[in-house]
């Protein structure tokens, strides 16, 4: 193949924005989203096989390929976003800053006006949502409000188009994961449950740990979209529907386990005179090392409990492994103490503070300030 003829094709599947796109347009301006990102697809993936048989040989640059403005603005899939506050909204905005289209709900407009200032698109409720994308994120506070996105009046089951893929990253019930999912199912769909951890400073700088539960195969599809919001490498398929939920339990067991004995270490040093902070920083140094004395530790020495995490939801997480618990007979007595710790901080009116002010129920019990 000469390279005169070699241009020529090339500059066919460079552009198809030029070439098909337009004629798509105009003989069907109403086409639906899903017909557009299907189309996308398949020019990619063409694309792709078109240079994979071309090697090396030729007048072409591959870099010029992957990074042209129209094939990429091509190939992104619209993600619809349901869900805006503490968590939601920068890991929303990380996928636009990653390029993606993103269409977003929320029940108060404040956080949509911000993400629609940011390139995304409003929708008004749900629904609109779903008939928008066929990848939709949800990342709400609590297993009704999942329930109520999902299965409500103007919910996304509503309107939801086949082969869409639910990504529900909110801390929600395993059993109500598991519902949902098949529900979903029943409408042609897949659900996964993605719940994360690493808080508000993981979602900003998108290296949130994501642990997800359902079908493998949906997994792989949106393992791109789930790598911009967190670390690839801690983004890990857990197993079936449901798995992801637990796993997010034992990661709130882990964490509330950890944060009560590093406030009872740092309050047994300074009630005996030693300074706490030199403590922590040494800790930081061997097997006692983790990220809760990093990041939590700090806040307790300085007494700054700024939300990263609210401490209601850390409280309904716990009430979910309290109740997966007894459901499957585990005993769990650390945990049992600090679900009490939690009590004890909830009913001294901090449950809009950041969680690590458990260590202040602590100190407190140690009498200190």
């Amino acid at each position: 193949m000469g390279g005169m003829r070699i241009e020529r094709v090339v500059h066919l599947v460079q552009h198809p924005s030029h070439r098909v796109v337009g004629v798509l347009a105009d003989i069907e301006t109403q086409a639906s989203g899903i017909a557009r990102d299907r189309f996308a697809s398949v020019v990619k993936e063409r694309t792709l096989e078109f240079f994979d048989h071309l090697g090396t040989n030729g007048d072409l640059n591959q870099h010029d390929m992957h990074s042209g403005d129209d094939y990429t603005s091509l190939s992104m899939e619209t993600i619809g976003f349901i869900g805006l506050g503490l968590m939601g909204r920068p890991m929303a905005k990380n996928l636009l800053k990653a390029g993606y289209p993103v269409i977003a709900h929320n029940r108060s407009q404040g956080p949509v006006d911000d993400l629609v200032a940011a390139g995304a698109t409003r929708a008004a409720t749900p629904a609109d949502v779903a008939r928008g994308a066929t990848r939709i994120i949800t990342m709400v506070p609590d297993s009704p409000d999942v329930e109520l996105v999902l299965e409500g009046p103007q919910g996304v089951f509503t309107a939801i188009q086949p082969g869409t893929i639910i990504i529900d990253m909110s801390s929600i019930a395993p059993g109500v994961a598991q519902r949902l999912a098949s529900r979903a199912a029943s409408l042609g769909a897949t659900m996964l449950d993605a719940p994360v951890s690493g808080g508000d400073i993981g979602a900003i700088n998108g290296t949130l740990s994501i642990m997800v539960g359902g079908d493998a195969n949906a997994f792989a599809k949106v393992k791109p979209i789930l790598d911009v919001m967190g670390n690839p490498e801690k983004v890990v398929h857990i197993g079936d529907s449901g798995s992801g939920q637990l796993c997010k339990l034992c990661n709130q067991m882990v964490i509330g386990g950890t944060l009560a004995v590093v406030a009872e270490a740092l309050a047994l040093a300074r009630k005996a005179g030693v300074d706490a902070a030199r403590v922590r920083e040494a800790l930081l140094g061997g097997f006692a090392q983790s990220r809760v004395l990093e990041v939590h530790g700090d806040r307790a020495l300085k007494n700054t409990y700024k939300p990263g995490f609210y401490t209601h939801l850390f409280a309904k997480d716990m009430r979910n492994v309290v109740a997966t618990l007894a459901e499957h007979e585990t005993p769990a007595p650390v945990t049992a103490v600090v679900q009490q710790l939690l009590h004890a901080t909830m009913a001294a009116g901090r449950g809009q503070d950041d969680n690590s002010v458990m260590a202040k129920t602590i100190f407190e019990l140690a009498g200190l300030k």
